[in-house]
């Protein structure tokens, strides 16, 4: 059987940490890491955004060794839901750049093919994420009707 995707490209990237302890050097407490994520999410960062901006900017490897939590779970807590998964929305993204692409380059194949391996990806992260319950059942990826999230 073929592989669906092969992770080719966007390697370079840092690594987890190998232990999902909490390193000793870590000044902040659990409260004070969870008040830093609330606080990132509602100067309008993405979860994804938060992570690196804690390992950047404030020495906090891992949210999840800290805390017990992921950025998400302490965000649903918290009463801060995004309308579409991250992941989800940065997928649909790149379909919309791909259609725009092919509507000036309409013979252009390999655009062609490379919109149906994204589009089968947004189709089986939809049906996984409404099974999870973390997007609405009637929820259905619609790309004219979501061009509004290509800004």
């Amino acid at each position: 059987m073929p592989h669906r995707s092969r992770h080719k490209k966007g390697r370079s990237s840092s690594t987890r940490p190998p232990h999902p302890t909490a390193p000793m050097w870590i000044q902040y407490t659990p409260e004070e890491v969870e008040q830093l994520v609330v606080e990132l999410a509602r100067r309008g960062f993405t979860p994804s955004q938060i992570g690196i901006i804690l390992r950047d900017q404030y020495g906090i490897p891992l949210v999840k060794a800290v805390t017990g939590k992921s950025i998400t779970q302490i965000l649903d807590e918290r009463g801060i839901k995004y309308e579409v998964p991250e992941d989800l929305l940065y997928l649909i993204k790149r379909a919309l750049r791909i259609r725009k692409h092919l509507e000036e380059h309409p013979k252009d194949a390999a655009s062609r093919r490379g919109l149906q391996l994204v589009e089968s990806k947004i189709h089986r992260l939809v049906k996984y994420y409404k099974r999870a319950g973390r997007l609405p059942g009637d929820f259905v990826y619609n790309p004219e009707a979501l061009s509004h999230l290509a800004g």
